[in-house]
């Protein structure tokens, strides 16, 4: 294989807050489930016990919610669900989700990931209102449910922690542009970053973490800031935008992308 030459042209950097509109659960679950007992626990960050957003929950739903969107094919099998890649470079060529999220390192066409999603923690001024709420659990609530048997109609209580609604966690993602073998393809990478906006956007149609279906896990982007280094001017940030909602910074993308691609 001929050897490859990959370039940094530049990187973008998101900053926004995400508020849970619902209550929202982010964990795993025990292996045995008790009556009475916590059935499933958020995560929490070990350092100061409070509950966060781990990247890989917000890249993985952002993706999976692209997926659907574009209606590719769910043709790799990760553990117990399937994602798609794409089997060949011409598909690769125009797929959003394998360019923007990332194929197998094995694919002999795989390319460095663009997308890079940071942990989203709780803003101190939500962890100190948090704090002082009279719940259950430090910065948390608990969330009874019940399961019922569909033959007899008995009912088995259970129980999920759930980070309340109101909570607001501070997030950041960072999408780098590659040139690979020379080719002159600056305006295909910024376009992909317009995907990124709309995995967003259909985040916030759906919801984040478990238990969606039964109400947790409606969130919402605001307080968005855009930074921009770019090519030559790399060590200089060339541009600085800022939108109250994820709907006005996709408009002001379109503004941007429209001045860099002239």
């Amino acid at each position: 294989m001929p050897e490859r030459i990959v370039q940094l042209q530049g990187r973008l950097f998101l900053n926004f807050t995400l508020t849970a509109k619902t209550g929202l659960h982010i964990g795993g679950s025990p292996n045995n489930v008790a009556i009475g007992h916590l059935d499933h626990h958020v995560l929490r960050n070990p350092l100061n016990d409070q509950p966060y957003i781990p990247g890989s929950s917000l890249r993985g739903k952002m993706r999976s919610q692209l997926e659907k969107q574009l209606g590719v094919p769910q043709n790799q099998r990760i553990g117990q669900i399937f994602i798609h890649t794409c089997q060949t470079w011409r598909d690769y060529r125009a797929c959003k989700v394998c360019r923007t999220f990332g194929l197998p390192g094995e694919r002999e066409f795989s390319e460095v990931s663009r997308l890079i999603v940071r942990d989203a923690f709780l803003t101190k001024a939500s962890a100190d209102q948090l704090k002082e709420l009279p719940t259950e659990l430090p910065f948390t609530e608990i969330k009874g449910e019940a399961m019922i048997d569909r033959v007899n109609s008995a009912t088995v209580p259970r129980q999920q922690e759930r980070v309340p609604a109101g909570a607001i966690f501070a997030g950041e993602l960072t999408f780098s542009l590659y040139k690979y073998d020379q080719r002159d393809q600056d305006q295909q990478e910024l376009e992909l970053f317009s995907a990124v906006l709309e995995a967003l956007n259909l985040v916030e149609e759906d919801y984040l973490g478990g238990q969606g279906s039964r109400g947790s896990g409606q969130v919402v982007f605001s307080a968005l800031t855009l930074r921009m280094r770019m090519n030559k001017a790399y060590n200089n940030l060339q541009d600085v935008r800022e939108a109250a909602t994820l709907n006005e910074m996709q408009e002001e993308w379109q503004k941007i992308l429209a001045d860099l691609v002239k």
